[in-house]
């Protein structure tokens, strides 16, 4: 199932995507299912919406051009991130613990939504990121059983202010801004993603694809990942974890960096997982000022 998080006339609901591009409004097809996909998840509610799916109500069902596509959590309790986690990324020797940090819940914007430049940064930066939803409460699990308590996958974009990252050693800050964690366009539920060690990892920035990669090449598994998380943190449903980026195509990186501009559009598809598309502007503030 792809489930989604839109918006109509002024409400949030959850959803899922059917085919020809139509959107089942949850909570309108069964009103136990609640409007806000933690509680959805939370709720235990995914075997009930995979019986909606499979029949839709057409008094429930509307056109997808008719909606706007929100973040499918769009209030995640938790955003854990983990770094280099990429050989080739910085990586010579594989390391022994993942890197980790975190981003906080104002970052969370769906696709479509502008990635708003801020006034403090001129080193803003993107990256291509598979994204694990948590489906169910995990403390102190296994990596042989992490994977069940995956409740699917998304793609993310770290955006990065790389001049603030430089501030500290801790990265908090430079990955913090508004609208800096692009996630969508749909969570699409672990059972339609056979691998996720096995997804092709694809950016292009203004149709240039200047990441290619596979989470074959992940240093940490989704699995290990969610294991190694869960000894510290009781991971709850909704919680986001960010799995990493490849390195930049060695084209690209030889050119220098190249910050994002108001007018760039990056586009990130992974696997099955659908295409993430966000345009760049420039926020208020600093449009201001400029």
């Amino acid at each position: 199932m792809r489930l989604v998080t839109f918006e109509r006339d002024g409400r949030s609901r959850t959803g899922a995507l059917l085919a020809g591009g139509r959107v089942l409004d949850l909570p309108a097809a069964d009103p136990a299912i609640p409007p806000d996909m933690v509680g959805l998840l939370a709720g235990g509610h995914l075997p009930r919406v995979r019986e909606l799916v499979v029949d839709p109500s057409p008094a429930a069902t509307c056109d997808g051009a008719a909606v706007r596509l929100l973040a499918p959590v769009p209030n995640p309790g938790k955003i854990v991130c983990v770094g280099y986690n990429y050989r080739g990324h910085q990586v010579v020797d594989d390391p022994e613990y993942p890197d980790v940090f975190a981003k906080t819940g104002n970052t969370i914007v769906g696709t479509g939504a502008p990635i708003l430049l801020p006034r403090a940064s001129d080193e803003v930066d993107y990256e291509a990121e598979l994204a694990v939803v948590v489906g169910t409460r995990a403390h102190e699990v296994d990596a042989a059983d992490a994977l069940a308590y995956v409740a699917g996958y998304c793609v993310f974009n770290d955006v990065s202010a790389r001049d603030w990252q430089r501030h500290g050693s801790q990265w908090v800050p430079g990955k913090s801004f508004d609208t800096f964690g692009p996630l969508g366009p749909a969570l699409v539920t672990a059972d339609e993603v056979a691998d996720p060690q096995d997804l092709t990892v694809r950016l292009a920035l203004n149709g240039e694809v200047t990441v290619s990669s596979s989470t074959a090449a992940m240093v940490f598994p989704v699995a290990r990942l969610v294991s190694y998380l869960s000894q510290v943190m009781t991971l709850l449903p909704g919680d986001v974890i960010a799995t990493g980026t490849p390195q930049k195509l060695p084209e690209v990186l030889a050119r220098g960096e190249r910050y994002l501009r108001a007018g760039d559009v990056v586009e990130i598809t992974i696997g099955n997982l659908g295409t993430l598309t966000n345009p760049v502007a420039a926020s208020p503030s600093r449009a201001v000022h400029e």
